[in-house]
């Protein structure tokens, strides 16, 4: 496991905001903290170390904090504060742009500048969630000067990069209690990578990026794609190809460095029949026909479902269906 715990519910009331403060000055720049909730504060923390990135998703009452040149003379990390929100509202003054969010929007700010993250005007007591990344501006193969463009903007987790971007910090965040310390390096590595591609994007910078880092963004996005049509059955090598301007060629050439060796038709059915697989172990989908369920998941030939199903796991669909215990 590599995340910690922090809640305020463990400290007593009249502690808790400034347990949360303390708490936020070891994580993120250090910043003036207030909030209008104070005097009965609720918010939970869950924090993973991954090497020199730092990554965290939250779960507080509306707060306010503001990073002053003072306090930057006084202390400055060198380091980008990445914030996704999921739930509830912000708003963001930075670098002389000011704009409100809301979930799935993403932006960036730079602990060397001034900012002001403002709750809700009606600060209300509904929770804000989100995610958040602090990564040192040496991490990163694009320039504070490049970067300045991005800082403060409101931009999408929903579409391109961005929405890789997005579903690798959930997906971190929802696995954080399983994953190993072992771990840490190829998180980091991924981490980094899919934020530089997402930085250099609307920057049109991608030209600086190292070339792996390139190829790991184009390796994630290739995955989601495939992950999102494995229901049409004309999900093909060179329609993959074709829909990410690649050559077929250089397609294998990605599966075969990723998945040691396996070749792209062979990790498509390999995910079709792992879907198949859960809904047949899924109780309340047991009305629904087999046959279904393998069209659903873009094997519409029930002989060859059958018999690709029988070859990976030793039995066959309605066998599996009706021996729970052989289930994992």
């Amino acid at each position: 496991m590599i995340s910690t715990v922090f809640r305020t519910t463990d400290v007593p009331t009249e502690d808790r905001f400034e347990y949360w403060r303390e708490l936020m000055s070891r994580t993120i720049a250090p910043s003036e903290i207030s909030s209008h909730h104070a005097a009965d504060f609720r918010a939970e923390q869950r924090l993973m170390e991954l090497g020199p990135v730092i990554v965290w998703s939250g779960e507080v009452l509306p707060t306010r904090y503001r990073r002053s040149p003072r306090l930057i003379r006084q202390s400055d990390p060198e380091q980008y504060h990445l914030q996704l929100l999921l739930g509830g509202g912000l708003g963001l003054d930075h670098v002389g742009r000011t704009d409100t969010y809301g979930p799935c929007d993403l932006w960036v700010s730079d602990s060397s500048r001034p900012y002001d993250v403002r709750p809700p005007r009606d600060e209300s007591r509904h929770i804000v969630t989100g995610v958040a990344v602090e990564l040192p501006k040496a991490s990163l193969p694009l320039s504070p000067d490049q970067v300045r463009g991005l800082l403060g903007r409101r931009l999408s987790g929903r579409e391109g990069s961005g929405a890789l971007l997005t579903d690798f910090l959930i997906g971190l965040d929802r696995q954080s209690g399983v994953l190993r310390p072992s771990d840490t390096p190829r998180l980091s590595k991924i981490l980094l990578d899919l934020v530089s591609v997402w930085f250099a994007q609307p920057l049109e910078a991608e030209a600086a990026l190292p070339p792996e880092t390139r190829q790991q963004a184009l390796t994630m996005q290739i995955r989601a794609f495939i992950q999102e049509n494995l229901h049409d059955p004309g999900l093909t090598p060179p329609v993959i190809a074709a829909a990410h301007h690649i050559s077929l060629s250089y397609l294998h050439r990605l599966f075969q460095q990723w998945t040691r060796g396996e070749t792209v038709a062979a990790w498509i059915r390999h995910e079709r029949l792992e879907r198949a697989r859960h809904d047949l172990a899924d109780p309340l989908q047991i009305a629904t026909p087999i046959r279904t369920i393998a069209a659903r998941w873009g094997l519409p030939r029930a002989s060859d479902f059958t018999r690709a199903f029988r070859s990976a796991y030793g039995v066959s669909p309605r066998e599996y269906r009706h021996q729970p215990p052989m289930r994992d």
